[in-house]
C-alpha cells in the first residue's frame, strides 16, 4: 500500500509528518490482523495523507476528513482539526462532558478512524465500492467502527467513547431517532453533520450489542449470520433479521 502525501504547503507535511509516520507504522500491524482474521485480502492500493481543508474542499465535498474512493484511502492526520469536527457535530447542546472529551480526542482514537478506513477493505462485507447497495450500510458501518476500537483500543478507552456515543444517541433521538437503521445515509451528506453521525453512532452500538450481548463476544459469528442473510437473498432487512429494536 503506497504512502502519498498531498499538502499544499511544505510546513502543512512537516507538521504532520511525525504522525503520519506513527500511524503508518502502527497501521501495518492492523493490516496483517486483518489479513489473519477478517479476510483483507485486496488491499486499497494507497492512503492519502493530506489536510482536513483539501480533504473535505478540493479531494471531494465529502464534509469529513475520511473516506475511501475505490481501492484508495484519503485522511487527514489533523487532530486539532478532528476535535474541532467532533465538537461541532454537537450541534450546540449543552452536553459539557461529551464536549471536554472531544476537547482531548487522542491520537490513539483517530488512529481507529484510518483502521475504519482500512477494514472496509475486508472481503468479509460482500457490498463492492462501485455497488449501489444500500440495505446493509448500517452493519458495515457500525463493524469497520467496533473492529479498530475494539483491537486497537484500551478496553478504558473502549467504553469511554461507546458511553458518549450512547448518550449522543439519546440526546439526538428526538431529531433524527424516527428512520430506520436500514436508511443509513438517507441523509446523504447534505444534512447537518450531527445527522450524519447519528447513522454512524447507532450503526456501531448496534454492532457493539449484537457481538457482546447476543453473540457472546464472537465476532466471527456475527459475520456468518451476516452472510447468511446475504446469500439468502436479503429477503427481509438486516435489522429484522438481527431482530433489532427500531
Amino acid at each position: 500500500m503506497k504512502h502519498i502525501y498531498a499538502f499544499e504547503k511544505m510546513a502543512d507535511y512537516e507538521k504532520f509528518e511525525p504522525v503520519i509516520k506513527r500511524f503508518s507504522e502502527r497501521l501495518a500491524g492492523y493490516e496483517q490482523t486483518l489479513s489473519q482474521d477478517f479476510a483483507l485480502t485486496d488491499k486499497p492500493k494507497g492512503i492519502v495523507w493530506t489536510t482536513a481543508e483539501l480533504a473535505t474542499s478540493v479531494l471531494s465535498d465529502i464534509p469529513i476528513p475520511a473516506y475511501t474512493n475505490k481501492d484508495v484511502i484519503y485522511i487527514s492526520p489533523d487532530l486539532d482539526a478532528w476535535r474541532q469536527l467532533f465538537i461541532r457535530q454537537l450541534d450546540g447542546k449543552e452536553l459539557p462532558h461529551i464536549r471536554k472529551f472531544y476537547e482531548n480526542y487522542s491520537e490513539n482514537h483517530l488512529f481507529t478512524i484510518v483502521g475504519h478506513e482500512l477494514t472496509h477493505h475486508s472481503d468479509l462485507f460482500p457490498d463492492e465500492f462501485d455497488e449501489e447497495r444500500d440495505d446493509s450500510i448500517w452493519f458495515e458501518e457500525g463493524m469497520c467502527e467496533y473492529l479498530p476500537r475494539k483491537l486497537l483500543l484500551s478496553e478504558t478507552e473502549f467504553d469511554d467513547i461507546t458511553a458518549v456515543e450512547r448518550e449522543l444517541v439519546e440526546a439526538f433521538t428526538p431529531e433524527y431517532g424516527g428512520r430506520s437503521i436500514d436508511d443509513f445515509g438517507s441523509s446523504s451528506y447534505q444534512g447537518s453533520l450531527s445527522s450524519i453521525m447519528f447513522d454512524y453512532w447507532r450503526s456501531f452500538l448496534a454492532v457493539t450489542y449484537l457481538v457482546e450481548q447476543r453473540f457472546d463476544h464472537d465476532i466471527q459469528a456475527v459475520f456468518a449470520e451476516y452472510r447468511k442473510w446475504h446469500e439468502a437473498g436479503r429477503k427481509v432487512s438486516l435489522s429484522a433479521y438481527f431482530e433489532l429494536d427500531q
